[in-house]
């Protein structure tokens, strides 16, 4: 694959992170404030989707920042993976801005241009961690999302925010510093650089399959965004944050750079083919397999709406894991797919919950009774979701789901496919009642939900097209599995 050495990639990522300041510079004006997100937004998908036919076209281009360690430097590459998450992030984070502003202005929220300028800032972090060329750049932008990403989580600024925000640091900063950065230092003495790879850089080097382990034990844990057991406890915490966070950080960037670093590692730092010689694969399913059934598990008994969409996602964050791990051409393809799959599936989710707030008031699964007869296009943007993350037809995540299951039985592992069938049924058990709920069940109280309708326009156009999207993803998947494809050479 050839690059080209362009100042996009950079643009990219700094668009936002310069943008911020105009964001805090009107915040006496929201109108001016508001438009800037927009604009800001707006101008990264098209910074992005300018790059993608390059790289469907099986080039890429690349730009060097700076050089702070000798062949090691802080650099940028957009190759098919980066742009496959960048293309995710881009799209949903303009999604996102339009969806806080009804949001916000809803619930007349304190603190809206630190919440606007802190989200700019966490979106740029994102793209740098996608385009990153080395593993030392995605660590920088790993750590610069993390400390961009507490105001978010403490937006609030109550008690219990705080108390979140503090597991939230020590979660994620913990494990990064403890375990991913000596993970580093280990690959660079065996290899002497970092830089990804298509087939892994510890291919080939000799390295014994307990150093390999240690390896990748260390990053599976040290990359905690990605939510795997027993290092899942910050995401239902991190749900105190306003919902637009929840949606688009916890549903999307934050928890999918969590597994984007992961799939990083397995791809392009050890190698699938070197994993497969060590027989060490079966490490990265069973603590995923663990995470899927027992997150999923744990989903079904809360009745608060966000923290069953929170252990949700720990556990389909889980399954992208999980196909990585299954190291078989159609599992590490449903792997990848599924972060595009899933991330339109919750963040539709994410914004019918908080439509629900808006417009009822309503945060317990409990008192939804009826609310689906009085926000039909919510509850059915809300339906729309849930099929995608069961993985039911015509909805995209059948796709992903479909690759999953292709691969554990390529590979002959049957286990896998009964923990795939098993945790779809209960993805049906934890969804499926919200919905009848709120179209035919009947209220505890037939007067609590008079007046109550649909949410802003603001509020309710992202969800119906995140909805739609996920519709679409299921009949024109051919652009991200395009770039799946790409990005693992097959």
């Amino acid at each position: 694959m050839s690059y080209q050495t362009s100042i996009w990639p950079l643009a990219a990522v700094l668009i936002s992170l310069v943008g911020s300041i105009p964001i805090m510079l009107s915040g006496r004006r929201p109108n001016v404030r508001e438009s800037w997100t927009i604009l800001i937004a707006l101008g990264k998908v098209i910074i992005v989707a300018s790059l993608l036919p390059a790289v469907l076209a099986g080039g890429g281009f690349e730009f060097t920042i700076a050089e702070v360690i000798p062949g090691v430097p802080i650099a940028l590459r957009v190759d098919a993976m980066g742009m496959f998450f960048a293309l995710v992030a881009s799209l949903l984070w303009l999604l996102t801005s339009i969806y806080s502003i009804g949001y916000m202005r809803a619930l007349n929220e304190h603190a809206q241009t630190r919440f606007y300028a802190s989200f700019a800032v966490a979106i740029s972090a994102t793209l740098g961690v996608a385009f990153a060329a080395n593993l030392l750049t995605l660590y920088l932008f790993y750590e610069i999302l993390s400390l961009s990403t507490y105001p978010l989580v403490t937006h609030e600024q109550n008690a219990e925010a705080r108390k979140s925000g503090r597991k939230y640091l020590t979660y994620i900063l913990g494990t990064s510093i403890a375990l991913a950065l000596p993970g580093m230092l280990i690959v660079y003495s065996i290899a002497g650089t970092l830089d990804f790879k298509v087939g892994g850089i510890l291919t080939g080097t000799g390295v014994a399959p307990q150093t390999l382990a240690l390896i990748l034990i260390l990053f599976l844990f040290g990359f905690a965004k990605a939510g795997l057991m027993p290092f899942h406890g910050w995401l239902p915490a991190a749900m105190v944050a306003p919902t637009p966070v929840s949606s688009f950080l916890h549903g999307v960037a934050v928890v999918k750079v969590g597994v984007f670093s992961i799939l990083r590692i397995i791809f392009h730092i050890l190698g699938p083919e070197q994993l497969v010689l060590a027989d060490i694969g079966w490490i990265i399913t069973t603590l995923a397999s663990i995470t899927i059934i027992v997150a999923s598990l744990i989903a079904l008994t809360q009745d608060n709406l966000k923290r069953r969409l929170a252990y949700s996602t720990i556990g389909q964050l889980a399954y992208m894991v999980l196909g990585a791990g299954m190291l078989t051409a159609a599992g590490m393809t449903g792997g990848l797919l599924h972060i595009a799959m899933h991330a339109f599936g919750k963040i539709t989710l994410f914004f019918c919950a908080g439509a629900i707030a808006v417009a009822a008031g309503k945060k317990y699964i409990s008192q939804m009774d009826g609310l689906g007869r009085r926000m039909p296009l919510t509850y059915l943007a809300f339906m729309f979701g849930s099929i995608s993350i069961i993985g039911m037809p015509p909805l995209g995540g059948f796709i992903s789901k479909w690759n999953l299951v292709l691969g554990a039985v390529n590979g002959d592992q049957l286990i896998l496919l009964l923990v795939l069938l098993v945790s779809s049924l209960l993805n049906a058990a934890y969804f499926l009642p919200i919905v009848y709920r709120g179209f035919f069940a009947e209220a505890a109280d037939p007067v609590y939900d008079q007046g109550i309708k649909e949410a802003p326009t603001f509020c309710l156009i992202p969800l119906c097209v995140t909805a739609c999207a996920s519709l679409a993803l299921f009949f024109y998947p051919d652009v991200f599995l395009r770039l799946a494809q790409l990005a693992l050479a097959l």
